[in-house]
């Protein structure tokens, strides 16, 4: 099976890092996002990745193109211009770049890499976000349930303290720090598709989440896999310091390879 990573975006929201390399491109521990994100499928097997690109995507192509190269231990032989490769960690992907458009949406970047899915399902998710989810557990519930369609739902941590108040006199009455069981479900990526998708992506000119979704949703194609665990997108400087954190601290919870 295929993994397909969203990562043309241009990350306006974290445009201290963003305005200079693809939001995928930033770095959590030394490794981009996207490496982090690729590790995760390829500990359950999945190795083969499309990766959509947009902003900045050459940055991203040139990071492929010298991966052999910095993982591997290398000897130089300069008097005669050679080479000798040496004992490497390289991991058994193979990676499809493919230009899909500066301000393309989501839609409209499937649309575009229909030919490199071989009218078989895939997986799908986005470039800036990282979770523990059980890549294995999430397809079998997919191919049980057998929609066209399948998103991880899950409830992030609260971040903001919720307010009693009156609704009469505007009086505060207390606070409350808000819990994960008072959130929204909210879709985290980590998503499986059928072929059949693409019969509902129009002209691709809308996000996923919008049309495509709601006309799957309206005709009951659509399934929810609920993840409990650790989800947490990059949007923001404040995202990418606490995800750096925890890698810093040895317990990144998504780090399970």
């Amino acid at each position: 099976m295929k993994a397909v990573i969203l990562a043309g975006g241009m990350g306006t929201r974290i445009s201290e890092e963003s305005q200079m390399r693809p939001k995928p491109m930033i770095e959590i521990g030394g490794k981009p996002i996207l490496w982090h994100i690729m590790k995760l499928y390829s500990s359950y097997g999945i190795n083969d990745f499309i990766i959509c690109c947009g902003y900045k995507g050459y940055m991203i192509k040139e990071y492929f193109v010298n991966y052999h190269k910095y993982q591997t231990d290398t000897t130089f032989c300069l008097k005669d211009d050679t080479q000798i490769d040496h004992k490497n960690n390289i991991e058994p992907w193979k990676v499809t770049l493919i230009d899909t458009g500066l301000k393309t949406m989501t839609a409209g970047r499937i649309l575009r890499i229909r030919d490199y899915l071989n009218d078989a399902p895939f997986c799908l998710t986005y470039g800036d976000g990282v979770a523990d989810i059980n890549i294995a557990a999430l397809l079998s519930y997919h191919n049980k349930n057998k929609k066209i369609v399948t998103i991880t739902a899950t409830r992030p941590d609260g971040r903001f303290g919720a307010i009693k108040l009156s609704e009469n006199t505007g009086e505060i009455q207390g606070f409350k720090e808000k819990a994960r069981k008072d959130q929204a479900w909210v879709n985290a990526g980590f998503m499986v598709m059928e072929p059949e998708v693409f019969s509902y992506l129009g002209d691709g000119d809308e996000m996923l989440e919008a049309g495509p979704f709601e006309r799957l949703a309206e005709q009951n194609r659509m399934d929810a896999y609920f993840h409990e665990g650790f989800w947490s997108p990059m949007d923001t400087i404040h995202d990418k310091q606490f995800l750096e954190n925890l890698w810093k601290s040895g317990r990144a919870p998504w780090k399970i390879w």
